[in-house]
Parts: structure tokens; sequence; C-alpha cells
């Protein structure tokens, strides 16, 4: 068997309605040239997606408990075989171009990023009905990213021999393992801002997004990521409050936008009227 150029880690805990529309909108790719590795963080069989998307190159690990969606992140990339890993939650979409795209524009860099639409939701059935959408575009600049992360980790592309030097996703930040990633990243490898929003990022008030979560905990995760790269005192604010603060609004950019809007109904849309259920 060929060794994909990509490979793509998708931890997942229990949405398994989401987790299809994602693979719906993989099985749309421009780019096909990559494997599919989701690892179920201890979570309910999610192996109909094997039959369902069974002309998807798609491997489920599946973990008897629950280790958090750290860890989940390194078993997917220590199953990796492709020169590049691919990011993706198991609740947000890609546009058909985008893989095709941060291939192009990886080829000088090592680690490249895209925009993103952030998207509210109505559920009809199993399916996600879009309600709203914010676009999510910043200029990229290593200093402002010690203030405020502006990188959104699904759809991120890099070489995979970036964990040969600088390590796994930090368990201890938790919360903040993205934000810690990209600061490492950034001081060892060459970085890009791909000025294009083909991420769809699921942002719900009604839904389980961890960064809707303030509580004491999750300072402390932040406050282990401060002193770890030196940031100073940085408070939990409320991340709409955060887009308004003034050091964040100059960095606001222009980006290609592509989506119309609409759903990415899965294949299990049909396996549900057919048999009441999976």
């Amino acid at each position: 068997m060929n060794t994909p150029t990509v490979s793509i880690v998708i931890p997942t805990y229990n949405r398994l309605f989401a987790l299809a529309e994602l693979l719906e909108s993989l099985s749309r790719q421009t780019y096909q040239d990559f494997e599919i590795i989701i690892v179920n963080d201890g979570g309910e069989s999610i192996d109909i997606l094997q039959d369902v998307y069974a002309f998807l190159p798609l491997r489920i690990v599946s973990l008897t408990e629950n280790v958090g969606h750290v860890e989940v992140r390194n078993i997917g990339v220590r199953h990796a075989a492709g020169e590049y890993i691919m990011l993706m939650d198991d609740d947000d979409l890609l546009l058909p171009t985008h893989i095709e795209r941060m291939i192009v524009d990886i080829q000088d860099v090592d680690f490249v990023f895209s925009d993103v639409e952030m998207f509210d939701y109505r559920m009809e059935g199993i399916t996600r009905i879009p309600t709203a959408r914010t676009l999510f575009a910043y200029e990229y600049s290593k200093e402002g990213m010690r203030t405020f992360s502006t990188y959104v980790p699904s759809g991120s592309m890099y070489r995979r021999l970036i964990h040969e030097k600088i390590g796994e996703f930090d368990v201890s930040v938790h919360n903040y393992w993205d934000w810690d990633f990209f600061l490492r990243v950034a001081d060892s490898f060459r970085v890009k801002r791909v000025p294009v929003a083909s991420v769809l990022y699921a942002f719900s008030a009604e839904g389980d997004n961890q960064s809707a979560v303030q509580n004491e905990m999750r300072q402390a995760y932040l406050n282990r990521l401060c002193i770890k790269h030196e940031l100073g005192e940085l408070p939990i604010k409320n991340f709409w409050l955060l887009l308004e603060e003034p050091d964040v609004k100059k960095r606001k950019a222009t980006s290609e936008v592509h989506w119309n809007g609409q759903p990415f109904a899965s294949r299990l849309v049909g396996k549900v009227c057919t048999k009441g259920g999976v």
C-alpha cells in the first residue's frame, strides 16, 4: 500500500453525527492523497462509519477508557504514516479545496494554518443547519500570539518531523494545548497563515464547545501556559469580548470566503431514515 502524503488526525468522543458530517466534507476534497485516523476516546462505538464511508481510507483506533482530548491527539499522531499531519476537531468541517490549498502553501514552510468561519447552528434531525456565521481572520504576528491566540488547529497542516524536535502535544496545559503547540512550533519552524476561510468551526452557545467553559481549573491551565512561555499574566476573558480588544482588532484581516452557507448532510441520514436509528 502506498504511503499517504497527509495523515488527518481526529479525536472524538460521542459526537457521531457531527463526525459523520466531517467525513462527508473529507469525501468532497479535491485532493485525496490522505489517510484518516480517528481516535475514539472511550466513547460509544463509531464503527458504523466504516460501513457508511467505506470508500474513504479510514482507520478507527478505539480506546477502552477516556484519556482526554490532548493525549488522544498524541495517540493519533503516533499512528500517522504521512509526511504531513493535518489536525481536525470532530465537529468541524472543510471546504472542498482546503487540503489542496494547504499542500500548495506548505511547500516553502513547515506549518500552515488557514482562516475559519465560525458557525452556529440548529439541529434538523441529525443534520446541523447553520444559523449564523462569523469570519475569524487575523494577520499572523508571532508577538501578537503571545497575548491572544488566533490559531484554530482544525485544518492546520505541518510536517510530521516537527514532533521529532519539539515532542508531542503537552497534556499538562489541557485546554491550551493548541496555543502551546503553536508557540513551540513558531520558535523553531517556518509558519504561514493562508488567507482563505476554508475551515468551518462549530461554535454554538447550545453545544459543548470547550471554549465556552470558564472556571478555576481553566485559569490554572492558562497560568501554566503563561509560566512555560513567559507570557506574563493573562486572565481568562469572554471570547467575544477579547475580539474587541484594540490589540486584537488591529490584527483583523481580509480573507477569501467561499462557503455557500449550506450544511454538510452526512450519509448517515439515509441510515437513520431507513432504520429509524443507528
